[in-house]
């Protein structure tokens, strides 16, 4: 079954309002200071960051459940524990910052997405299922699937050929992060993650547009 690529977009997420609050601050460095702390190798620190930083977490999970067809199998709050179950299994990252820890989680949620999708695509082919560490997942056949895996293999391409445009994807796209906070994820400029979006942008259309002909 060839992905339905016809056409490709790119959605981009608006800025969050409130961030600048002082109330938001005191938030933003509380997390940055656990994540130094995780670094540092206490091993405590990233569940203390988890309910602080959750509702970024579960706003990142529905954009990404956003582009699934309705009555995704995968609820937001099951996507955010699931990735979080994974991100405390990452004793060797070398935290910077909320950012950064962001960036990282978004990548996760699209690893828990992709894995999901490829469990849907095997009960299609009547292969067996592994059985999900989330009970609340009730699995069934998602029409996104085969499209959800093929820009997830295009992805990991494009990583191969120029690793920050990839990472700028995974900001813009899966993580819904903005400009500036892309670009300081990435140690790089506004007018840099802008370019890099649009090459990335145009490589992923040709890519995809590739495995479906």
């Amino acid at each position: 079954m060839h992905a339905d690529t016809s056409p490709l977009t790119i959605p981009i997420w608006a800025t969050h309002a409130g961030r600048t609050s002082a109330h938001t601050a005191s938030r933003q460095s509380s997390v940055t200071d656990l994540l130094l702390r995780a670094r540092t190798g206490d091993s405590s620190a990233l569940a203390h960051v988890f309910p602080l930083i959750y509702e970024e977490l579960r706003t990142i999970a529905e954009r990404q459940l956003w582009n699934e067809r309705d009555g995704h199998t995968l609820s937001p709050t099951a996507l955010v524990h699931e990735a979080y179950m994974r991100l405390i299994d990452y004793d060797r990252v070398e935290w910077t910052g909320r950012v950064h820890f962001l960036r990282v989680a978004a990548t996760a949620m699209r690893r828990v997405l992709v894995d999901h999708a490829r469990g849907q695509r095997s009960l299609k082919r009547g292969g067996s299922l592994r059985r999900v560490s989330i009970d609340v997942i009730q699995l069934g056949v998602d029409e996104q699937a085969d499209l959800l895996i093929a820009i997830d293999g295009a992805l990991e391409k494009l990583k191969l050929r120029d690793e920050r445009q990839a990472q700028v994807v995974e900001c813009r796209f899966f993580g819904g992060m903005t400009e500036e906070e892309t670009a300081e994820s990435l140690g790089t400029s506004v007018a840099t993650v802008r370019r890099d979006l649009r090459l990335a942008e145009a490589w992923l259309y040709r890519e995809l547009a590739d495995q479906n002909s």
